[in-house]
């Protein structure tokens, strides 16, 4: 009786840390992908010209920050976005795909400044202001309507799965959150590093496989909406 209970008890420890190594993989690297960090760094680069090392390291601290902190909201609170606006997880995904695919489509052609949503106006205004840190960089650079539904259609996704979301489920998403929060403030407190190592056409180069990555991950989304729909009719 205890060695069946024992075996029991290590097989849900086993089905739990594999779980959560799935969640946290897929939810950083879906993540990372979206808010593409490294194509902010020419961005990043050109918004910090003159700025001290010190200054750049806290510019880089206060973006990921905020980032960490839009992206958890978005998690938890999302839903009730939708549930007040009677948007429907469907109608979520399909919009949140387009949205990810264009991105994707944005980084594929090289468009970083079109796709980040930095245009001559807003680079002006940048320019003229102290902070940068929570807009333009934070959003809509990095965390962008694409990784906010993301977000919210997991979180819906996670809860599809069973009546109540684990309390595993919830440290390992936040983790990979935390996780991407970090890669985003290693980057671009190596931003200048990076663009003198990689030079402009590496940072095109990796931006464009993360670009077609993104490409894959919003058209899964829009095909999951498709598949309920048509099984739901």
């Amino acid at each position: 009786m205890k060695l069946h209970y024992f075996n029991t008890l290590q097989k849900n420890r086993y089905y739990i840390c594999k779980k959560t190594m799935e969640i946290f993989i897929y939810l950083f690297a879906a993540l990372f992908s979206v808010l593409n960090p490294i194509g902010t760094v020419p961005i990043f680069v050109g918004l910090t010209q003159g700025y001290s090392k010190a200054e750049r390291s806290k510019v880089s601290l206060l973006t990921s920050f905020n980032v960490f902190i839009i992206l958890i909201i978005s998690f938890f609170i999302g839903q009730y976005v939708l549930s007040f606006f009677g948007i429907t997880i469907t109608a979520l995904r399909i919009a949140g795909g387009i949205i990810i695919t264009s991105s994707g489509f944005g980084l594929l052609n090289g468009n970083f400044s079109k796709n980040k949503g930095i245009n001559k106006k807003v680079q002006k205004e940048v320019e003229n202001r102290h902070d940068i840190a929570l807009t333009p960089l934070a959003m809509p650079m990095l965390a962008g309507p694409g990784s906010i539904s993301l977000l919210i259609a997991y979180y819906q996704e996670l809860k599809e799965s069973g009546e109540v979301i684990s309390t595993y489920e919830i440290v390992s998403s936040c983790i990979a959150i935390l996780t991407v929060a970090f890669a985003i403030y290693i980057i671009l407190r190596s931003a200048h590093y990076l663009a003198n190592i990689l030079g402009s056409s590496g940072i095109v180069a990796i931006s464009r496989i993360i670009g077609f990555l993104t490409i894959a991950i919003g058209i899964q989304y829009i095909i999951s909406a498709v598949l309920s729909i048509v099984r739901g009719i």
